[in-house]
């Protein structure tokens, strides 16, 4: 099979196909008591991360278990300000923690001269998990975009706003300009890598967009995308890009109209009749089921998915989740969404 007659490329490329491709946001982790019994060889999570044999283990799992359209390499967001040079580091119960970058001092210790080397190890689990994928299934790179980087990296750990970083931009807007830029440069050499190393898409996740207002929204999370975008294709024009402006809403079209990206993943803040109307005349749309419902509610769940289908399913989409499977999720919940996706057909 050529890789350009995979489904979720198809898909990508506007394609209206037989059924939805379908892969999902954490489809590796937690949920899995294989992952689990995986991870406790190396409790150090970017070490896991940085050790090709798990890493490559990890995204192999769920699609010998479900058979989802696509693997997604293990990896994280923030092996980006990791490789830079910010001090990263994962406890269990508080999520990332960070030495805040929160000043043009505190900027001037980042290099992206050592990037590619410190990544080599996701570059060479991309290559083994490409090399062990069935034909059929396609293998997605993925970044965090520049926004969603520097609110961790300000910061120093997440927030419900991030408001202290919104007030570091204001403040400190010839700082936070670099910032971005910095992370702009290195999110498109991390995502050039990847490609070459076999990813035949790529995702960027701005996983706190949804905090911005209108003008700070296209100043730190359209235009560093459109540059990224614009990078990715003049050097891979065949590759497509997803990006993910979380909990966006109406700003997502926007997004869409000006960044050059070929898909959009959606949440719960955007309606699906909306997203029928507003973005698939303009994008292919992939998203959006409820990873609570998927956790808890597998009757409802399997309803929700029958409902997402039959609004966005009769043009080109990508069946996803609006976040990522939740790590007390059954796996017969993913099993049974699994099978109800293969099966389902759009009259």
């Amino acid at each position: 099979m050529n890789s350009s007659d995979k489904i979720l490329l198809r898909a990508l490329r506007g394609e209206r196909t037989a059924r939805a491709p379908f892969w999902f946001m954490r489809q590796a982790g937690r949920y899995l008591p294989e992952y689990r019994a995986l991870r406790k060889q190396t409790p150090n999570f970017l070490e896991f991360c940085y050790t090709p044999s798990l890493a490559v283990e990890a995204t192999l799992q769920p699609i010998e278990r479900f058979g989802m359209d696509a693997a997604i390499i293990f990896s994280d967001i923030l092996v980006i300000p990791d490789a830079l040079g910010v001090a990263v580091r994962f406890e269990e119960g508080h999520g990332p923690l960070l030495t805040p970058v929160d000043s043009e001092k505190s900027l001037e210790k980042l290099d992206s001269k050592k990037l590619s080397a410190h990544l080599a190890p996701v570059y060479a689990a991309l290559a083994k998990t490409k090399a062990a994928l069935p034909k059929e299934t396609a293998l997605i790179g993925f970044c965090g975009a520049p926004w969603t980087l520097a609110c961790y990296t300000v910061q120093g750990k997440s927030s419900k706003d991030f408001a202290q970083v919104k007030d570091v931009a204001k403040a400190q807007p010839k700082f936070f300009g670099r910032l971005i830029t910095l992370f702009s440069d290195a999110v498109i050499i991390h995502a050039k890598a990847q490609i070459e190393a076999g990813a035949e898409i790529i995702q960027l996740f701005d996983s706190w967009a949804g905090v911005l207002a209108e003008e700070e929204f296209a100043k730190f999370v359209i235009a560093p995308t459109k540059k990224i975008v614009a990078a990715i294709k003049a050097a891979h024009p065949d590759v497509p890009v997803i990006g993910f402006p979380r909990q966006a809403g109406v700003k997502t079209l926007a997004y869409v109209a000006q960044t050059g990206l070929q898909a959009v993943s959606i949440d719960g803040s955007v309606p699906l009749e909306w997203a029928r109307d507003n973005l698939q005349p303009v994008t292919v749309v992939q998203g959006c089921l409820d990873q609570l419902l998927l956790a808890d509610d597998k009757a409802k769940m399997l309803e929700e998915a029958k409902k997402i289908l039959s609004v966005l399913g009769d043009k080109a989409f990508v069946f996803n989740l609006a976040h990522g499977i939740l790590p007390h999720t059954p796996p017969e919940h993913v099993q049974a969404l699994c099978e109800f996706l293969k099966q389902y057909r759009h009259d």
